[in-house]
């Protein structure tokens, strides 16, 4: 096989055969240059922003009616001090980091950072849902929001305690922030140690 210049014009210098070639492609790189322009100045406009309010109602909807699933299911445990409370001790080891210790986002430094935000479980979003529904987000999580699965950690009776102490949820703010971002984590465990 010869060169560029070969298959363009054998008598010419090469240099002049890769003008000739590339002047015979001139309407392809064109194309090409239009469409690399569009991508990078779609991608340009491509950054994480707070949803607006049609696109945070038109979510919700979809989630509350559509992609969530156990809206029928019950809650199969009663709400009694002692379920309550087992589901704030579950809730404080697997769900604070993101939820804070009152499940209001209190102390969480990246929880209106995100897209989308990390939502108050006390919000009348989340208190919308059914226990069923809040039940089945805990089990399997919601894609893409960064709320993860449960399924295989939690058993189904931790899981229910927790949609118990999402329903009994305290006051905002009344517990304190998480140590893991108060920089105290270990603050307890030196007092021990001594």
């Amino acid at each position: 096989m010869g060169s560029v210049g070969d298959s363009v014009a054998p008598d010419m210098e090469p240099c002049c055969s890769w003008f000739m070639l590339s002047r015979s492609s001139m309407g392809g790189r064109r194309i090409i240059g239009v469409v690399v322009l569009a991508t990078l100045s779609s991608l340009s406009g491509c950054r994480a922003s707070p949803p607006g309010t049609l696109e945070t109602r038109s979510v919700q909807w979809v989630k509350h009616h559509i992609t969530v699933g156990g809206k029928k299911e019950k809650n199969p445990l009663s709400a009694t001090g002692e379920n309550i409370q087992t589901g704030r001790q579950v809730f404080g080891y697997y769900c604070v980091v993101c939820h804070g210790r009152d499940g209001q986002n209190t102390g969480v430094p990246f929880a209106g950072q995100l897209s989308p935000p990390v939502p108050s479980l006390a919000s009348s979003d989340v208190q919308g849902y059914t226990d069923g529904q809040l039940k089945w987000i805990i089990q399997n999580g919601i894609f893409p929001s960064g709320m993860p699965a449960s399924r295989g950690t939690l058993s189904d009776e931790e899981m229910w305690q927790l949609v118990l102490y999402i329903r009994h949820l305290p006051p905002a703010g009344s517990l304190g922030e998480p140590r893991a971002y108060s920089g105290d984590e270990y603050g307890d465990v030196g007092a021990q140690q001594k």
